[in-house]
């Protein structure tokens, strides 16, 4: 199914809407790695973007709701973890130049976009314990959805696949040792306990699933 700009802006909103509640769990499993700072930087982030959404006309374009987006995230508190994510939301702006609505293969695109900008900015990689730990196999989900022997092409199967997904990568990360960040300095004591960046993703693709109605 493709949605309009203007949906998109409604799903966004109520999507992000619901991640300040997850702002404790979210401290919690950075202090264990690193300053703590990721539930205040998810929650000011959203809401920033909540923000600046509402502000754009009622004629603004995919891409531009993305440059909003990723500018608001950015900018709403000081911390790497905004920087990459408002990086990967400017980079996505400029693949959806164009794009009158977004359906799956724009939703990849858009995914891609963002986990190239944080692997390149972040010099990080599956496996060093980052987001992009859940971030890429969940896209790898998307991508296979409609393929022969797959799962259906429809929202009511991808999210709910792409979060399983999601979910199983969540715990696996708790295996690994933190290879980039503050994570990395506490070396051998980051294992046990899961990423905070990856299980932030998770929590936005469960949010994401409760505003369409998957």
């Amino acid at each position: 199914m493709s949605i309009t700009a203007m949906e998109l802006r409604d799903v966004l909103t109520r999507t992000l809407s619901a991640l300040p509640a997850h702002a404790e769990e979210l401290r919690e499993l950075d202090a264990a790695l690193g300053d703590g700072d990721l539930g205040i930087t998810v929650s000011a982030g959203s809401t920033a973007v909540i923000k600046a959404l509402a502000a754009l006309p009622a004629e603004a374009s995919i891409a531009e709701i993305l440059v909003a987006a990723g500018k608001a995230f950015s900018t709403a508190n000081p911390s790497t973890f905004a920087a990459l994510i408002g990086g990967g939301m400017l980079a996505a702006s400029k693949a959806m130049a164009g794009k009158a609505t977004l359906g799956k293969e724009e939703a990849g695109q858009i995914g891609q976009a963002v986990a190239g900008r944080i692997a390149e900015r972040g010099k990080s990689k599956l496996g060093d314990k980052t987001v992009l730990d859940a971030l890429i196999p969940s896209l790898d989900v998307l991508a296979g959805a409609g393929a022969e022997g797959g799962i259906p092409a429809t929202d009511a199967a991808v999210l709910p696949a792409m979060i399983a997904c999601a979910q199983q990568q969540v715990d696996a990360t708790a295996k690994l040792q933190s290879q980039k960040g503050r994570a990395a300095w506490v070396q051998e004591r980051s294992v046990g306990h899961p990423d905070p960046g990856a299980t932030a993703y998770l929590r936005f693709l469960e949010a994401l699933r409760t505003a369409m109605g998957a």
